[in-house]
């Protein structure tokens, strides 16, 4: 089967008005800032020096900026909220991927039916590209000749003869362009056994490459 490629605030000059502005910064994350912010400043105004008063724009951006502590604190909940409710949908979602097969980077050549496959990705047109098969212990056991091929996803197939997926096998691909090589990302068919669903993040327990990021899978197969 071919392998599918188809991220407080200005103070006043006066003593009191330095200290209740520092309180309510320090008291502004706790539940009810607004109301105690509110009653200080109250007690501020009150209390204030007759001969410099604080002016009214002092006070607006006063109240502006404890309210946009309370809003940036119930932003900061409610994209908590839905980012768990998302690694939820995904672990639903990843759920059905379970012994099925998925391309995702790697370079261990899958076998069957005396056909080895394996894919790569080029970030540019290539003038020559080849495919060495390689042993477990890395000696080169064949190379094919792909000629030239664009920018993109490609796959190859390679004549496996006996060998199996027992077998070990990898492969690496060189591309050159003119005088310039350069190494492609490699892409491999594997086959997913579990998901994992700790912490935030989600990952797919896989064959033959272990624990890998659900963000890294190219194809479904």
């Amino acid at each position: 089967m071919a392998i599918d490629f188809s991220t407080l605030n200005k103070s006043s000059t006066t003593g009191t008005s330095t200290k209740t502005s520092s309180s309510g910064t320090a008291s502004a994350e706790d539940p009810g800032s607004q109301d105690r912010f509110l009653k200080l400043l109250i007690t501020q105004i009150q209390n204030q020096d007759p001969l410099s008063p604080m002016d009214n724009a002092q006070v607006t951006s006063q109240i502006a900026q404890i309210n946009t502590v309370s809003g940036i604190q119930q932003l900061n909940t409610t994209v908590q909220g839905l980012a768990g409710q998302f690694t939820q949908l995904q672990a639903l979602q990843s759920a059905s991927l379970v012994g099925r097969d998925v391309v995702v980077p790697g370079n261990v050549l899958d076998i069957a039916s005396g056909v080895g496959q394996g894919g790569f990705e080029l970030s540019g047109p290539a003038d020559a590209v080849k495919v060495d098969v390689l042993s477990p212990s890395g000696q080169v056991v064949d190379s094919m000749a792909l000629g030239a091929l664009g920018s993109g996803s490609h796959s190859f197939n390679w004549p496996a003869g006996t060998a199996t997926n027992d077998s070990g096998l990898k492969f690496r691909v060189t591309a050159t362009s003119g005088t310039v090589s350069s190494a492609p990302t490699l892409l491999m068919r594997d086959r997913v056994n579990a998901i994992n669903t700790s912490g935030n993040a989600l990952s797919l327990e896989l064959q033959n490459a272990g624990s890998v990021p659900y963000s890294s899978v190219r194809a479904l197969n």
